[in-house]
């Protein structure tokens, strides 16, 4: 069990090292070209991929998902926007409850569903609290959700938030501004929250520099998701994963 996904993420917060995750939304890669994906994928080395979104136009996922088990060593984990967002060929999926908001659906709903199918599939399930964070900007999770994020201003209600995701028996936190935040999560949400646990602090949305990366670091965060930059050009999240590699020497 120690190579399973959340063996991962557990043992490089045991030994203060961070953890970086590439999210790759299967509507946005193309695939008619994947040797320039998987340069990109080993030049940046994730410590996981995330696959998925909040919408899928697409009929890509397994596709996505089977390039990268057949051709590379990363874990592939389902970043799933609702129940048909499901591929027996990853290695996990991050099971989300929507604990930021009150929508009963995402909260308990979908996983009723859900949860017959993942327990005869081989997923390593990931019990985890999904805060959506406000980036700026409404978000199409926002959206199809049908949730107000958690102000950014208001550092509090994300701290006893995830500290009743925890109680709750959850394996990990995830604070998300959304894809294409205008704003990341603020640093002093990410100290205070990290204040309150003790389980894998994970941030994303907003991403969009290595000095963004760095202060999210240091404030805390556990793993970074990055996956609108990846989009808009790789480059910047290479020097990301080259930040957490710096990163993690330094702290260890």
């Amino acid at each position: 069990m120690d190579n399973c996904v959340f063996s991962i993420i557990k043992q490089n917060k045991s030994k203060g090292n961070k953890s970086l995750a590439l999210l790759l939304d299967p509507d946005k890669v193309d695939l008619k070209n994947p040797q320039v994906l998987l340069e990109y994928l080993e030049n940046i080395s994730p410590d996981i991929v995330l696959v998925g979104g909040s919408l899928m136009l697409s009929h890509k996922l397994d596709q996505l998902v089977q390039l990268i088990k057949l051709e590379t060593a990363f874990k592939t984990v389902l970043f799933p926007g609702n129940t048909l967002h499901l591929s027996h060929l990853a290695d996990g999926i991050l099971f989300l409850s929507l604990i930021s908001g009150r929508n009963p659906d995402l909260l308990i709903g979908q996983h009723v569903h859900a949860a017959p199918v993942l327990k005869k599939s081989n997923l390593e399930v990931i019990p985890t609290g999904y805060m959506l964070i406000d980036g700026g900007k409404t978000t199409t999770a926002n959206y199809i959700s049908n949730t107000l994020p958690i102000p950014a201003h208001k550092p509090e209600i994300a701290a006893c938030t995830a500290l009743a995701g925890q109680m709750l028996g959850l394996h990990c936190i995830y604070l998300d501004g959304g894809s294409g935040a205008e704003k990341p999560v603020p640093e002093a949400m990410i100290k205070m929250v990290r204040h309150e646990i003790e389980i894998p602090l994970v941030v994303g949305g907003g991403i969009k520099s290595v000095s963004i990366a760095q202060k999210a670091y240091l404030a805390g965060a556990d793993m970074l998701v990055v996956g609108t930059q990846f989009e808009n050009g790789p480059s910047e999240v290479i020097e990301i994963a080259r930040l957490r590699e710096r990163f993690s020497k330094t702290i260890t």
